[in-house]
C-alpha cells in the first residue's frame, strides 16, 4: 500500500500534470471547501460552481501556491475570492463598475475609513462582539467584503430589505457603543 502524500507533494505532482494527485487533492479538500463556502453563500449551486472553478484553477495552474503556506488556507483564499467575484458579477465589467463607483464618490469617506475612525474613539472590537451574529454577518458582507445589498442578500440567504434593516441596526448600535 502506498503512503499518503503530503499536500505539498500533491501540489507538485498536480503541477506536473498528475491526474491521480489532482483527484486525491480534490477528495481531500473539496468537501471542506464546500462546507466553508456554504457558510458564506446560501445558494448551493453557486457554491458547487465556485468549488469546481477553484479546483480547475489549481489544475490549470492559474492559482499559484507559494510553498511556504498552508494548502487549506490557500484553497480557501482562492475559493473565497472566486465566490466574491461571482456575487459581484464577475469579470472585467464588474471591476470596471466598482472602479467607476469609487471615482464617483471619492469625496465621501469609505465604510472602512468610518470604521477606522471609530477605532480611535472607542472599543470597536468589543462593540462588534456585542452585536448579534446576524448583525455581524451583515457588517462583514457589506463592509469587510464590500458587497452590495443585493449581493449580501444572496450570500446570506435573506431578502435585501432585511440586509438594509440589519445594516442600519448594526450601525446604530455601533454608534451608540462608540459614542
Amino acid at each position: 500500500m502506498r503512503e499518503t502524500r503530503s499536500d505539498g507533494e500533491l501540489l507538485r505532482a498536480v503541477a506536473d500534470g498528475d491526474r491521480r494527485a489532482f483527484e486525491e487533492l480534490y477528495r481531500r479538500y473539496a468537501p471542506w471547501l464546500t462546507a466553508r463556502l456554504r457558510g458564506r453563500c446560501a445558494d448551493p449551486g453557486v457554491v458547487d460552481d465556485v468549488v469546481q472553478e477553484t479546483f480547475l484553477a489549481v489544475w490549470r495552474g492559474t492559482a499559484h501556491y507559494r510553498e511556504d503556506g498552508d494548502v487549506a488556507g490557500w484553497l480557501w483564499r482562492v475559493g473565497a475570492r472566486r465566490l466574491v467575484d461571482v456575487l459581484r458579477g464577475d469579470g472585467a465589467r464588474g471591476r470596471l463598475r466598482q472602479t467607476l463607483a469609487r471615482l464617483r464618490h471619492r469625496h465621501e469617506a469609505s465604510a472602512e475609513e468610518r470604521v477606522l475612525a471609530g477605532v480611535e474613539h472607542g472599543d470597536l472590537a468589543g462593540a462588534l462582539t456585542r452585536l448579534s451574529p446576524e448583525l455581524r454577518a451583515v457588517l462583514q458582507a457589506t463592509v469587510i467584503d464590500g458587497l452590495t445589498t443585493r449581493e449580501a442578500a444572496v450570500l446570506l440567504g435573506i431578502p435585501p430589505g432585511t440586509v438594509k434593516t440589519r445594516a442600519l441596526r448594526a450601525r446604530r448600535r455601533l454608534r451608540e457603543e462608540l459614542a
